[in-house]
């Protein structure tokens, strides 16, 4: 028994594990100062945001390191159970979906239950997510070795555009947008020639005016043209769709370098501050409190994340470990990238949260289920007795030897 615990020490990736564990502290402490003003005003010590956020990290960090103990080629033999349970969550929000006021077409989330009155939900896409990192490195592994025959490229475009359709038809462009770069990055990683590419980056092209006519909804192309081409907008328009991100830029331009200190915000501890500044905006909380050193020292611990999660599949010994890291690392990178494009008005604003930092349950459990997967990874190519194996002999699927 010792033994095994010691084996079990030994082939955890602490450096990850810890690095996220400290990230989600930090962002945590973040979501608090956003919500602080409003809790106590409410005569509340923590917020209802806040509070899930603690509890669905501290179950995601529990649930990471259990799965990393379970190896996970045994996992991705699940594969059907994993995608069936994704598809009909997804299929679930077109009866039981619920939208924000301002969206009423956007039916993402679903309730589970109520806390006073807050209502609990739970965002079907992030598990999606985990749930796609499975089946397409099941899909992948499968046609190794003839990916770039005509047919199999078709197939693993359309496995791909089964959860990217669906999610755009719940009005989440957002998470739609993370599935179309996680695909990309695992064809990539898989060793899809570049003419393919190519070919999808011309049909793009190609295509953008119908997308931008037939696709894209008024209000999205609004906060398009609000970016990239104002004059196109009356001042009025301008201003309603512009508001939130030129406050998260004002509010980072006002921290400084060292920031006007945790919780002396005056944008972030505003009753009229920065509109969902615990979630799509929260880097303007670190920006305006802790200043460009808080602001650099987030980015070099999410980039660090990243990096190890790389470093952990370039080692793996198969295509199924590699691919699964390479596409964890691109949700990461690419929800990175756009969150923080959006807070410094570089990016339109499409709701996309901060791994780690942003509010929101599902997203900051399902990422650690992501991690788990990684973690497995790493534990059974670095340590020199095998993992727990989970054995589903009874379960026959095409994937199988």
């Amino acid at each position: 028994m010792g033994n095994r615990i010691k084996n079990g020490i030994r082939g955890t990736d602490f450096l990850l594990y810890l690095t996220c564990i400290v990230t989600s502290a930090f962002g945590c402490l973040m979501v608090y100062s956003a919500t602080r003003n409003d809790a106590l005003e409410a005569g509340r010590f923590m917020d209802t945001e806040c509070l899930v956020m603690i509890l669905a990290s501290a179950a995601g960090i529990v649930f990471c390191l259990i799965i990393s103990f379970i190896d996970y080629n045994s996992i991705v033999r699940l594969w059907p159970v994993i995608g069936a349970v994704c598809l009909l969550l997804i299929i679930a929000l077109f009866k039981w979906g619920e939208a924000p006021a301002d969206r009423p077409n956007a039916r993402c989330w679903l309730t589970i239950f109520q806390i006073g009155d807050r209502k609990v939900t739970f965002q079907p896409s992030e598990l999606a997510k985990v749930g796609f990192l499975v089946t397409f490195s099941a899909h992948l592994d499968r046609v190794r070795n003839e990916i770039n025959k005509i047919k199999n490229v078709a197939l693993l475009t359309f496995h791909a555009l089964i959860p990217i359709g669906l999610i755009i038809l719940t009005d989440d462009l957002g998470s739609a947008i993370i599935f179309g770069f996680m695909f990309i990055g695992m064809m990539f990683a898989a060793g899809l020639h570049l003419r393919y590419f190519a070919i999808a980056g011309g049909a793009f092209a190609a295509a953008a005016p119908l997308l931008w006519t037939k696709f894209l909804s008024n209000f999205h192309r609004q906060r398009i043209l609000a970016i990239y081409y104002p004059q196109a907008l009356s001042q009025s328009v301008y201003n309603t769709r512009i508001y939130q991100q030129q406050r998260a830029v004002d509010a980072i331009g006002s921290g400084g370098f060292f920031g006007d200190g945790l919780f002396k915000g005056t944008y972030t501890q505003s009753a009229a501050g920065i509109p969902v500044n615990e979630s799509d905006m929260v880097f303007s909380v670190v920006g305006e409190e802790l200043g460009f050193i808080g602001g650099f020292l987030l980015l070099a611990a999410l980039a660090f994340i990243i990096l190890r999660i790389i470093h952990t599949g370039k080692e793996s010994h198969n295509l199924t470990g590699a691919v699964i890291c390479y596409g964890t690392a691109f949700m990461i990178a690419v929800q990175v990238l756009m969150n923080i494009g959006m807070c410094l008005k570089l990016l339109p604003c499409i709701g996309i949260t901060l791994p780690f930092i942003s509010a929101g349950g599902s997203s900051g459990l399902c990422v650690y289920l992501a991690l788990g997967l990684v973690m497995s990874i790493y534990r059974f190519n670095h340590s020199s007795p095998e993992p727990e194996n989970f054995s589903y002999s009874l379960l026959m699927t095409p994937f199988g030897e």
